[in-house]
């Protein structure tokens, strides 16, 4: 598969804790919010994520990379990128990162105005977060992955 042909795209907001998740539409440049996965220090069930992959049938997956404001690399950054780099050679799907930053504040203030009471533990918003980095990653116009 070309990289043109991409169709459906599924994207990632790494988390030590969760791990939220996104499918997006590559004709539309759209994303829709799937239950996040729960990880142990990153580390995630990988039977859940091949059921989940399974399911929905990506051609390629985007991983949020959790850059510093100045641009620079995090511990973050490098733990996410692995995270990135073990998708693709768990299920042979092209990765592609995206700058995350400011997602999860982007994520939090939407789930305000949608009425989230603010117990972020309990209720994360990494699944909205994923939506967006997805959504940011296909309308980018730097993009050049998905130009025509």
């Amino acid at each position: 598969m070309t990289e043109k042909s991409l169709k459906t795209i599924m994207g990632f907001d790494f988390g030590t804790k969760n791990i939220g998740i996104s499918i997006g539409q590559v004709i539309t440049r759209t994303a829709s919010a799937l239950p996040a996965v729960r990880a142990k220090d990153g580390i995630p069930d990988w039977n859940e994520l091949e059921k989940i992959i399974e399911e929905w049938q990506p051609d390629a997956v985007v991983v949020g990379i959790p850059l510093n404001m100045d641009g620079t690399e995090s511990q973050m950054s490098l733990r996410a990128r692995k995270f990135g780099k073990r998708l693709h050679g768990r299920f042979n799907l092209p990765f592609y990162e995206a700058d995350e930053r400011l997602s999860s504040f982007e994520a939090k203030s939407w789930a305000g105005k949608l009425g989230h009471k603010g117990h972020y533990g309990s209720n994360p918003v990494d699944a909205m977060a994923a939506q967006i980095i997805l959504e940011g990653w296909m309308n980018d116009e730097n993009n050049s992955v998905l130009d025509s």
